[in-house]
């Protein structure tokens, strides 16, 4: 590694699961010695045959500094990964043993280099998404070291978090997801690319979701909807778990564009729909900009005239009637209704920042209640989700500037989908869970 080393370059560095092995034995002969200080020890390595010295785990970090800093280049210590591993209570993640994490932090201090704790961060992110997610993010057992693709993804985001906390690299060298000329970070997706889902088995009972991008991006610039991340949680041998959420939407669109239709069609008794709009509904009716989706603000009757593209005109309702309709259809279908509110943005969850969605939310919870549907402030759940975990890992829940998230932020928000659908009246998806991992 070190001939590919230049001036301008940055090493990123993560030690510790394998140091804490035999200093010598015939099998691996990889540890090192404990601490940060200058003891050494010679050694006959038994399994090369050869004489050797062995230094502290402090001071081979030191060694790969100097020697990166002599290149040129800027080095960056990380601590050591997050196992599988839970307390007797399934809540509290043990940190890693051995005082790795500690030594790492104690010469980063020192040294002057940047130090992204992944096994404090690692183990508050695996809190924060619960036993039963944290646990997807490995291989299935006896597996607690290495994780799969998904889980390198959750890691790379808290690097990444701690890459910019840290101010270690130009900012002109991230990826920018979002668009750079402040155009629309909600694009409408080509309906004609995202068919209708419909029900794996239609004799079971299904879990359906309408709404937005936020509830279903389908990857697109790294974005991904916590309806995505929501079959996880569930026995899909005995639930169906169908995502019918279309980017761009409103509750008019959806309505409008005759995606409604199609999925009022395979309702039947015993479903549950879960219902979120919010995030398109505000676009001004009139302005091209809208891109003709914005629904009249309130829950009342009142309707105003748009123009379409094609010279038609559209009576345009009130987000409040939009809901009213998708409620009625659906149980008149024998279906339950869930109303959610949106997602928070990623700047308005902070303390003293006012609420978002607040008016949305409102309207969602009078026209659930008096249309007989649930509803869950999902917008006030996120926002204490977030505060609980803190600026740092929320920063790296999302894919672009401030509404779509990743992978991880899909998970995260999936799981607070499901601990609110827990506490419904009844408890009707309760027995369509999976139980915790053991």
């Amino acid at each position: 590694t070190k001939p590919f080393i230049k001036k301008g370059d940055w090493v990123v560095m993560q030690f510790g699961h394998n140091d804490a092995s035999p200093v010598n034995d015939n099998s691996r002969a990889r540890g090192v010695l404990r601490g940060t200080g200058p003891e050494q020890e010679d050694i006959d390595n038994l399994l090369t045959g050869k004489r050797e010295t062995v230094s502290t785990y402090g001071a081979y970090l030191r060694g790969y500094i100097a020697e990166i800093r002599a290149a040129g280049a800027t080095p960056v210590i990380c601590s050591p990964v997050i196992r599988k591993r839970w307390e007797a209570d399934g809540v509290k993640v043990p940190r890693a043993g051995g005082n790795f994490a500690a030594w790492a932090a104690e010469v980063a201090k020192q040294e002057g280099v940047a130090f992204i704790d992944l096994n404090e961060w690692g183990a508050r992110r695996y809190e924060a998404l619960g036993k039963a997610v944290a646990d997807t993010l490995f291989p299935p057992d006896p597996e607690t070291v290495h994780t799969n693709w998904l889980g390198a993804a959750v890691n790379a985001q808290l690097v990444i978090a701690g890459l910019l906390q840290n101010k270690v690299l130009p900012e002109d060298v991230y990826l920018r997801r979002f668009a750079p000329d402040g155009s629309d970070d909600r694009p409408v997706a080509d309906a004609r690319k995202v068919k209708v889902e419909a029900p794996r088995d239609p004799q079971l009972p299904s879990l359906v979701m309408i709404g937005d991008s936020t509830v279903r991006s389908g990857g697109q610039n790294g974005a991904y909807g916590w309806g995505e991340r929501l079959a996880a949680f569930f026995d899909t041998q005995r639930i169906n778990i169908v995502n019918n959420a279309i980017g761009g939407r409103s509750s008019r669109t959806f309505f409008t564009e005759g995606r409604w239709a199609s999925v009022l069609d395979q309702l039947k008794p015993g479903d549950t729909l879960l219902i979120q709009f919010g995030h398109n509904d505000g676009a001004r009716i009139g302005d091209p900009a809208g891109k003709n989706r914005g629904s009249v603000p309130g829950t009342g009757n009142e309707t105003q005239e748009d123009t379409r593209p094609d010279g038609s005109k559209e009576q345009v309702q009130s987000y409040g009637w939009y809901l009213r309709r998708y409620i009625a259809d659906a149980k008149a279908r024998g279906a339950r209704v869930v109303v959610l509110s949106p997602i928070p943005h990623k700047d308005r969850w902070q303390p003293g920042t006012a609420r978002d969605f607040d008016t949305y939310a409102a309207w969602g919870e009078q026209v659930a209640q008096a249309s007989g549907a649930d509803f869950v402030d999902l917008t006030l759940r996120i926002t204490e989700a977030y505060r609980a975990v803190g600026s740092a890992h929320v920063d790296a829940f999302f894919a672009d500037a401030r509404t779509h998230t990743n992978d991880a932020g899909a998970i995260f928000n999936a799981t607070q989908v499901v601990e609110a659908l827990k506490r419904l009246p009844g408890q009707p998806l309760q027995r369509f869970l999976r139980p915790a991992a053991p």
